[in-house]
């Protein structure tokens, strides 16, 4: 990942329903969930969440499937997963002990 890419996924992810939203995507990966459902969760007009689903999709975090008459929104894990490497690129000047208690955080299943 570049630096654009990471800083644009750290700007959509700065706003507290945008990484509500990603966050809510990521628990249901890989089926993803209807837009509607994500207008819901988030108590928002449909207009107005789909100005915070267009900032997630224009970084590159979400993307969207037609399934019959839904849009089903999705995490985009490759996105997320290039984010978090970004991050945590060498900020342990290769000593590997100084990184495993992020790893353990990141062991998730």
């Amino acid at each position: 990942m570049k630096t654009d890419a990471a800083l644009a996924a750290l700007a959509a992810l700065a706003h507290p329903t945008r990484l509500d939203a990603f966050r809510l995507l990521v628990r249901h990966e890989p089926e993803g969930l209807p837009t509607g459902a994500l207008v819901e969760a988030s108590g928002l007009t449909q207009s107005t969440f789909s100005t915070h689903l267009a900032v997630l999709a224009r970084a590159g975090l979400v993307t969207s499937e037609k399934r019959g008459r839904q849009q089903i929104q999705r995490a985009s894990v490759s996105s997320l997963v290039a984010l978090m490497t970004f991050l945590a690129k060498d900020c342990c000047g290769g000593r590997a002990d100084l990184c495993e208690p992020l790893l353990a955080e990141l062991t998730c299943c």
